[in-house]
C-alpha cells in the first residue's frame, strides 16, 4: 500500500509547514497524484475536509501557544496566516468554542486535535462489481461549469449546474444526442493540473455542441468501472468513498490524472443504476517522498 505511505508522507509535510502556507499541489506532488484526486481522498479517509483539518491542527497549537507563552493574539493570528484578528478569532472559536483571549483564564478548557495517521483495515463486508477497461479518448457535449482548485467550494457548483439542467429541459435534450459509447448521462469532473477545471453533464456524441453547450474530449484512459444503484446522490456518493478506502488499497492500482465520470444508466435520483469511473495506473512502488 505505497500510495498510503505517500499519504502519510503529505501528512508529515502539514506537521512541518504548520505556520506556512500549504499548497494543495505540494501535496498532491508528495501522494504522487492530482490535487483534485487528493482532496478527495483526503476527505474520503480522514472523514472531514482537507481545510477543517488544517484548522483543527493549527488551532490546536495556537491553543497551546496562548496557554504556554505571553505571545499576543495579534502576533499568534499573524504566526498561522491570518491576515487580522477577527478572522483568526473566528477560526479558534470555531474549534474551541471561545475566545483566544479566554485561553488564559483560569480553569479554562480547549480542545486537541492531534496529527492523523492514515491505516485502512479492509473489512469487505459488501462486494463491489467492477471492471478494469482501456477506453480511447471520446468527445462528449453538454453544459458546463468552472470548479475551483479548492473542491470545497465546489460542493454547490455541481447541485446548482443538475438543477439548472432539469429546470430547462437539458437532461431529455441531451439524451436525444446520444449516439457514443457510453451510452448515459454522464457527469464529468474534468479536472486537471494546469487546465481550467470544469464539470459537465453531457453524453457521449459526435453532434455539433451548440451555445449554451460546450464539447470536451475525455482523454485516453485505463478506467476502473462500478456499478452500483440507489437514491442519489447518496448512493453514488457512498459507492466513491468505498472505492477509496476499501478497493483502491488492495486493488494493486492508484488514480492516473484523468477525470472521473459518472455515467447515469438510469438517471431518476429516486431509483437510480450508474457506473463510477476513475482513471487508474499500475500501483509504483518506492515512490515515497
Amino acid at each position: 500500500m505505497e500510495w498510503i505511505d505517500r499519504l502519510n508522507a503529505s501528512l508529515n509535510y502539514i506537521e512541518e509547514h504548520l505556520t506556512e502556507e500549504i499548497r494543495i499541489e505540494e501535496l498532491a506532488r508528495i501522494a504522487c497524484c492530482s490535487s483534485y484526486h487528493y482532496q478527495r481522498m483526503f476527505t474520503y479517509i480522514a472523514g472531514l475536509p482537507l481545510s477543517e483539518y488544517l484548522r483543527r491542527r493549527r488551532m490546536s497549537i495556537a491553543a497551546v501557544e496562548l496557554q504556554q507563552s505571553e505571545i499576543k493574539v495579534i502576533d499568534l493570528a499573524l504566526k498561522y496566516g491570518y491576515t487580522s484578528p477577527t478572522a483568526f478569532n473566528r477560526a479558534f472559536q470555531s474549534v474551541h468554542g471561545l475566545a483566544p483571549s479566554a485561553v488564559r483564564k483560569p480553569g479554562c478548557s480547549v480542545k486537541t486535535f492531534p496529527p492523523i495517521s492514515f491505516r485502512i483495515t479492509v473489512k469487505g463486508v459488501e462486494e463491489m462489481n467492477y471492471r478494469i477497461e482501456k477506453k480511447e479518448a471520446f468527445r462528449i457535449v453538454g453544459l458546463s461549469a468552472p470548479m475551483k482548485s479548492n473542491t470545497e467550494e465546489n460542493f454547490s457548483v455541481v447541485p446548482q449546474l443538475w438543477g439548472r439542467a432539469a429546470e430547462e429541459g437539458w437532461i431529455g435534450k441531451l439524451a436525444t444526442m446520444m449516439n457514443a459509447q457510453p451510452m448515459g448521462i454522464l457527469g464529468v469532473s474534468a479536472c486537471f493540473e494546469n487546465e481550467n477545471w470544469k464539470y459537465f453533464i453531457s453524453v457521449a456524441t459526435d453532434q455539433p455542441a451548440e451555445a449554451p453547450l460546450e464539447e470536451y474530449v475525455v482523454p485516453a484512459f485505463t478506467w476502473a468501472i462500478f456499478s452500483g444503484e440507489g437514491v442519489c446522490p447518496q448512493a453514488i456518493q457512498d459507492l466513491e468513498r468505498r472505492i477509496v478506502t476499501e478497493w483502491l488499497p488492495t486493488s494493486g492500482y492508484e488514480y492516473d490524472n484523468g477525470p472521473d465520470i459518472e455515467v447515469y444508466l438510469e438517471p431518476d435520483p429516486s431509483q437510480a443504476r450508474f457506473e463510477v469511473w476513475i482513471p487508474v495506473v499500475r500501483a509504483q512502488s518506492g515512490n515515497v517522498q
